[in-house]
C-alpha cells in the first residue's frame, strides 16, 4: 500500500490508519452510543430510523450492517423485518454486524440478544463473507474511518447479490453555508468538550469531527460509488445535509 491516508486532519502511513482508528473506537465503545445521543440531541435517531425505513428489511434477507458496532441499526432491522414478518410469514431475517472493533463488538452483545443477528470482527476492505451472499449492505457513519474507502465499497458490491441494496449513512456537506459555520462552531467547540466530560476522551471525538471534514462530499462520494460499479445511484439529504443517505443498486 502506498501513499498516505487520513486520519482527521493528519495524512499518516495507510498501514497505521487501522491501529490509529482501532485506539479511538476501543476508548469510546462504552459510551458510543450515549454520546451518539448528547452530540445530535437525539436526531441521530430519525437519520437512523428514516435509512431503516429506505432499507425496508424483509424476512428471509440476508443483511450485511458493516461497521455496525453496538448493532443499532441491526436491532432497527430486525424489528422491522419482524413485523412484516408478523403479517406476511416467512423466514427469519438474518443481519451479520461486521466491524473492525472488537471492543464495539462486544459493547453490542451484552444488550439484548436477537437471534436474527450474528457478529463477528472483520476488516470492511476484506469481508470475512462469500460473493454474493447478501440481499443488502448498510455502513452507518463509518466508511469515513476506513483506510481505502474505493476498496471498501468494491467489497461492498462483491458481497451483493444482484439486484441487492447499498445504503450509506454519514456525516456530510451543509447545503448552506450559514449552516456550515454554524455547524463548524459547533462541532470543533462543543463535541469535543462532551467527550472529554462524559467519556474522559477529547483526542478521540476532536478525530471524529476532524474525520467528517475530511470525508468527501455528497456529489464526490455519490461518483465513488459508481466507479465501484453501483447504479441508479444517488442521495438524500438530512437536516439540510448535515447527513446524507447513499443508496445505490447491484445491477
Amino acid at each position: 500500500m502506498t501513499g498516505t491516508a487520513t486520519f482527521g486532519f493528519r495524512d499518516v502511513d495507510p498501514r497505521e490508519k487501522p491501529r490509529l482508528v482501532r485506539g479511538v473506537f476501543d476508548s469510546v465503545a462504552r459510551r458510543y452510543d450515549l454520546m451518539n445521543d448528547l452530540m445530535s440531541g437525539g436526531v441521530h435517531r430519525l437519520w437512523k430510523d428514516a435509512a431503516a425505513a429506505r432499507l425496508n428489511p424483509q424476512p428471509g434477507e440476508t443483511i450485511i450492517d458493516c461497521a455496525g458496532g453496538t448493532g443499532d441499526m441491526a436491532r432497527r432491522f430486525a424489528r422491522m423485518a419482524r413485523r412484516v414478518q408478523a403479517r406476511r410469514g416467512g423466514e427469519d431475517a438474518r443481519i451479520f454486524v461486521v466491524d473492525y472493533n472488537a471492543e464495539m463488538i462486544a459493547a453490542g452483545r451484552e444488550r439484548d440478544v436477537m437471534p436474527e443477528i450474528a457478529w463477528a470482527v472483520g476488516d470492511a476492505q476484506r469481508l470475512p463473507l462469500p460473493d454474493r451472499c447478501a440481499d443488502a449492505y448498510v455502513i452507518s457513519f463509518g466508511i469515513r474511518n476506513v483506510t481505502d474507502i474505493p476498496a471498501a465499497l468494491c467489497e461492498a458490491r462483491r458481497v451483493l447479490k444482484p439486484g441487492g441494496r447499498f445504503l450509506c449513512l454519514e456525516f456530510s456537506r451543509p447545503a448552506t453555508e450559514l449552516l456550515q459555520k454554524a455547524y463548524d462552531a459547533y462541532s470543533f467547540r462543543v463535541i469535543p468538550a462532551i467527550g472529554e466530560v462524559v467519556a474522559k476522551d477529547r483526542a478521540s471525538y476532536q478525530y471524529l469531527v476532524e474525520s467528517i471534514r475530511r470525508f468527501p462530499d455528497q456529489r464526490a462520494f455519490a461518483g465513488l460509488m459508481g466507479q465501484a460499479g453501483f447504479k441508479n445511484v444517488g442521495f438524500t439529504n438530512f437536516t439540510g445535509g448535515v447527513a446524507a443517505l447513499h443508496q445505490g443498486w447491484a445491477i
